[in-house]
């Protein structure tokens, strides 16, 4: 297990491309990389986990991390790991109030750990990046699911190994599901699940990994393949989007110049829809919209861009979407579904404020790591002891100057936005949040209230996580 030492090393091995600003490395050239037809893969629907046992209070699943091979490309097989096979991973569906426990067997030979991102958990099943299965080791995580349902993703978080092995697939769904919120909503078939990452392959087709590689990830994937095609009828869908890549950053528009109804963010459902033409989603954020295509022509053939991606089509045209007739051409399809004016009752901001404090994040240029006012990660040393049942402000500045982005995620807790730069944030970004983005020179105020029944060591992070494995980490103990 690398220490504090061991942090500096490797960041120190990242020589240059930890120096460059934007991480703007360009590595080796890719060679002829094999393609797919754009458009001609129909989107994959990641497989929804089935408990092994079920009793009174809890589902039992298992998984295991082993190595796995994925149909990426057509007809080409490329070497990757996975859960239970799986690229990306299972889809575990939880029902609030009802507990999941997990067993977890890691058959690489490195080795794992698994945080439920955005779960509210205890210190034991948080996946802290020393708490790790080792190979040929299991373990038992333990999900309360006593939490607003919301759109959660689990992945790994080892100490040092993060970024390399959740960019080679270990990542997966977990949805947290409750019947009395906005059960109108589109459900079963026309509730999609689109998970977003980028990948850079040989001209073998394997997966090529360098850490602050971001430039040569030139595919982007939808539920592990590029540039998929989905079949929609003329009605309103639910779309779940996810931003699981290490360092890409999305702002997705319609070709038509349609419309997104957002109706949650990170943890959930918010107060009520906003309506948006652009949806921007940095690394680990999550948000869930309602697209409606009762109004488009059977064979019209809408395209999910990405603004952020060039001139390149493999990252600016992601996915597209083929309304496809249904019973009458003439007419929409049936759609008993809707998008209620008001979605969810948010709690109150609660109890005073006891305690400001400022996060400062900035590139260490002399030691070649990223740090956290101030300190590159040291797994031995608590940054915070933060008081159970108090409410915190973080002052959260990205330091470091233009364009190097950043953003925080914090354990255990979904944190209100505040305010960015000193203006009041949009209601898209205000709650529930567990992961914020902060560009360069900006800073973000975040209202935490640890109303948490747990106490225990927790990590925060950047989830620019190829920025978090070199160092770009602290931790709190929250105290009873």
């Amino acid at each position: 297990m690398l220490n504090r030492r061991g942090t500096l090393k490797l960041g120190a091995a990242g020589g240059v491309a930890l120096a460059l600003p934007a991480e703007r490395l360009v590595s080796a050239a890719l060679g002829n990389a094999p393609t797919a037809q754009p458009f001609s893969v129909p989107l994959p629907i990641p497989p929804v986990l089935s408990p092994v046992y079920s009793d009174r209070s809890t589902d039992y699943y298992e998984l295991s991390v082993r190595p796995g091979v994925a149909e990426i490309l057509p007809g080409v097989q490329t070497n990757v790991i996975t859960y239970n096979g799986s690229f990306p991973g299972p889809t575990i569906k939880a029902r609030r109030g009802r507990a999941v426990k997990v067993a977890v067997t890691n058959r690489l030979q490195t080795p794992s750990a698994v945080h439920l991102h955005g779960g509210i958990v205890p210190q034991d099943s948080d996946g802290h990046p020393l708490d790790v299965i080792q190979p040929g080791k299991h373990r038992v995580y333990h999900y309360p699911n006593d939490q607003r349902a919301a759109t959660l993703w689990y992945h790994d978080h080892a100490h040092h190994l993060e970024a390399e092995q959740i960019y080679k697939g270990l990542c997966g769904l977990y949805l947290i599901e409750d019947r009395k919120d906005a059960p109108s909503l589109p459900k079963g078939q026309f509730d999609i699940p689109l998970m977003f990452r980028d990948i850079a392959l040989d001209d073998k087709g394997q997966l090529l990994w360098a850490i602050f590689d971001g430039q040569r990830r030139n595919t982007v994937l939808v539920n592990g393949v590029p540039q998929p095609v989905l079949k929609v009828r003329r009605r309103k869908y639910r779309l779940r989007l996810v931003n699981t890549s290490n360092e890409r950053m999305f702002s997705f528009r319609l070709s038509n110049g349609g419309e997104f109804v957002q109706v949650a963010t990170d943890g959930g459902l918010m107060a009520r829809p906003v309506r948006r033409t652009e949806i921007s989603l940095w690394p680990a954020e999550r948000v869930e919209v309602v697209v409606d295509f009762s109004k488009q022509r059977g064979g019209t053939k809408i395209m999910l861009t990405n603004a952020n991606g060039g001139d390149v089509a493999s990252t600016s045209q992601i996915m597209q979407f083929e309304v496809i007739d249904g019973i009458r051409r003439d007419a929409p399809d049936n759609d008993d579904s809707e998008v209620p004016p008001k979605l969810s009752v948010l709690p109150a901001i609660g109890a005073p404020v006891m305690m400001t404090r400022k996060v400062v994040l900035s590139f260490d240029a002399k030691n070649m790591v990223f740090l956290i006012n101030g300190k590159p990660y040291d797994p031995h040393r608590i940054d915070y002891t933060v008081k159970r049942g108090s409410t915190e402000i973080w002052e959260v500045t990205n330091a470091d100057p233009d364009p190097i982005p950043h953003s925080l995620h914090v354990h255990v807790v979904q944190f209100r936005v505040l305010d960015r730069n000193g203006k009041a944030v949009e209601p898209w970004e205000a709650y529930p949040k567990d992961t914020v983005s902060i560009p360069a020179g900006e800073t973000v105020r975040l209202l935490i209230r640890f109303d948490a029944p747990y106490t225990g060591v927790f990590p925060f992070h950047c989830h620019f996580v190829d920025h978090s494995s070199v160092a770009m980490m602290a931790q709190m103990r929250i105290v009873a």
